[in-house]
């Protein structure tokens, strides 16, 4: 199939030009973070893009949120430093927490009550927080784990009266939660962890060829409903100014399927695509992958190599 566009396809529909990974179980979340739309099922995709070029050693994801398929690369020894960065104050003070005191956050993941009013004791940090602090990181992985879909404004799994299907334990299991954070212990001193601009992030690393960028911005269609710092349509422009300054830079982007996104990288090698943990299972694009001219390349090998 055509894998590479020179242009941003207009449309899904058919998915004749759309691109579908195929998520290896080997690369599921490691992360201690649930998500919305995470992507630590690219992680396998990724690996064959650092397997291709064997300069890259350095992974970096200026809008880390959960960090599922760094934590997975750096977990694996696909590369040898990972940088989460998140302007969220409430993103940036879980990870941090996570990279320096450690211990502190398996304690209050084998302690902490989960009640109701524990819940809205951790909300109430969450909500009233000014700047970040380990308090604030401790707030946001409680209602991480807590909160329908893991969005930090959804309510509790279960209701404030607990009388759903499921409680608001459900996807708070301590030991398999504690395993995940001390599996990562051996590579916290692999782990730079940054509250900046992404922007920022991006140009400190554009012309870098030993590191790849996955840039996983706000989508414009969520909006303010999963993004404390969501952006406008200015932002988006901005963020893709900045990557055009690099086009051969090792960047990937994935982005939701939206008009403005197909005109601000209408000359960007882009396809849909469409993430299944089964080959013969079809899906419908509804994101899209949007890559530099020299990671294009690259793909269009792997997708040959792989005969997809």
């Amino acid at each position: 199939m055509g894998l590479i566009n020179t242009s941003c396809v207009a449309e899904c529909e058919g998915q004749t030009d759309a691109l579908c990974i195929v998520a290896r179980r080997t690369f599921s979340s490691l992360s201690p973070l649930r998500y919305p739309g995470g992507k630590a099922k690219l992680a396998g995709f990724l690996s064959k893009i650092l397997d291709s070029d064997g300069g890259i050693r350095r992974y970096v994801e200026p809008y880390a949120g959960g960090a599922g398929a760094g934590i997975a690369l750096l977990s694996s020894g696909q590369v040898n430093e990972l940088h989460i960065n998140d302007l969220d104050p409430a993103v940036y003070s879980f990870w941090k927490l996570f990279k320096n005191n450690v211990d502190r956050l398996v304690s209050f993941i084998e302690n902490v009550p989960l009640d109701v009013e524990q819940w809205n004791y951790q909300r109430t940090i969450y909500r009233e927080a000014l700047c970040p602090s380990p308090e604030l990181g401790l707030a946001f992985f409680y209602l991480n784990r807590t909160n329908r879909s893991g969005i930090l404004n959804a309510g509790v799994i279960g209701g404030k009266k607990q009388t759903g299907n499921y409680k608001m334990d459900a996807r708070f299991n301590r030991g398999a939660l504690v395993k995940r954070v001390t599996d990562l212990i051996p590579h916290l001193d692999q782990m730079l962890v940054t509250n900046k601009d992404g922007r920022d992030i991006i140009s400190a690393y554009g012309n870098d060829e030993s590191t790849l960028l996955y840039i996983d911005p706000p989508y414009v269609q969520a909006g303010s409903r999963l993004y404390l710092n969501a952006f406008d349509g200015y932002d988006h422009m901005s963020l893709a100014n900045v990557i055009h300054e690099y086009p051969e830079g090792r960047w990937v982007i994935t982005y939701d399927n939206h008009p403005l996104v197909r005109d601000l990288y209408r000359n960007d090698y882009c396809v849909p695509l469409s993430i299944t943990y089964s080959a013969h299972k079809k899906t419908t694009a509804q994101e899209l992958l949007i890559t530099s001219r020299y990671l294009a390349d690259k793909i269009a090998i792997i997708n040959k190599v792989a005969g997809m």
